[in-house]
């Protein structure tokens, strides 16, 4: 038996290192082997990373330009209106103290530079004028690249931020369309796919992964892997749960160590040419941190991140 589990693994690392892909019925089945073949599996999402993504890691910074009272309720966040949290409260930051955060970034070998807002979406012309000065204002002083993830778009908004310099957008699908009742309920998930579509539609470079640890099953979490897949996103950051009391998913535990080089690993294999960034929680792996590049990760986010230390 244990030379038949070495044998298909071995075979599905081949395909995939030809060209092909791995199925879901294949995820399902290596996601649910024991830790004793996590370090084959992990060998095989490294030769699939170097193949397909080289050996360059690719780092990335945001600003929380605006905190608190969020208009969604995603049983995560500690932002939300609707949770009782000890999250920071504030308006918009000046344009040139963001811009500081990304010369900061930047000179950290930061890539890319993300403007991050609460809410639903762009929804009125005060929102619009402020975003435009801090896509301008970050095109006229850096090189970073000009990344934003401002909640759902409509194609006219989408169209919109393209034309005000914006080159990349960020929006998480969150987790499978089948857990997703279980996360928020203000916005659908068919927002966050037309929102992906428009964004593409705009010729915006798109960023979308999502939060694993909040109660899913390892089916849903390859059902979330094949959702990213079908929908060609280039970059696919991966979260790991950390609890925030007041939410309602403070009360979770955050996932074992070897439990998120698994899921980073078999990411790899579902989406051999992504951009797999990793970002909130990898500071439960502990001491194991540099081993995500080991699974398959080829770029991970520096700094802090929304209402945590990074």
């Amino acid at each position: 038996m244990e030379n038949e589990v070495y044998d298909r693994l071995d075979d599905i690392t081949r395909r995939i290192l030809a060209g092909g892909q791995m199925s879901g019925e294949e995820g399902r089945w290596m996601i649910r082997l024991d830790g004793e073949y996590l370090p084959w599996i992990m060998a095989g999402a490294d030769r699939i990373r170097k193949t397909f993504r080289g050996e360059q890691i690719e780092l990335c910074a945001i600003s929380n330009v605006r905190s608190g009272n969020c208009s969604e309720n995603c049983s995560f966040c500690a932002q939300s209106g609707h949770h009782k949290t000890a999250a920071p409260t504030y308006g918009y930051l000046p344009a040139a103290q963001v811009s500081e955060q990304a010369d900061r970034a930047r000179s950290w070998g930061a890539s890319d530079f993300g403007i991050v807002s609460k809410g639903w979406g762009i929804r009125s012309n005060k929102e619009k004028d402020q975003l435009k000065e801090y896509i301008e204002t970050l095109g006229a002083a850096s090189d970073i690249g000009r990344c934003a993830s401002l909640g759902v778009l409509t194609r006219e908004t989408a169209a919109w931020l393209k034309e005000k310099g914006l080159e990349n957008y960020h929006h998480n699908l969150e987790a499978a369309e089948s857990f997703f009742p279980n996360v928020c309920t203000t916005h659908t998930f068919q927002e966050n796919i037309d929102t992906i579509q428009f964004a593409h539609e705009a010729g915006l470079r798109v960023c979308a992964g999502g939060i694993l640890g909040m109660g899913e099953s390892v089916d849903q979490r390859i059902e979330l892997a094949e959702t990213l897949r079908n929908i060609d996103v280039e970059s696919v950051p991966l979260n790991f749960l950390n609890p925030q009391d007041g939410t309602p998913m403070g009360h979770r535990e955050p996932m074992k160590p070897l439990d998120i080089l698994q899921s980073i690993a078999v990411f790899r294999y579902m989406l051999p040419r992504a951009e797999i960034r990793i970002a909130g929680g990898r500071q439960f792996l502990g001491d194991m941190q540099s081993m995500i590049f080991m699974a398959g990760a080829s770029g991970v986010m520096i700094g802090d991140y929304l209402t945590t230390k990074g």
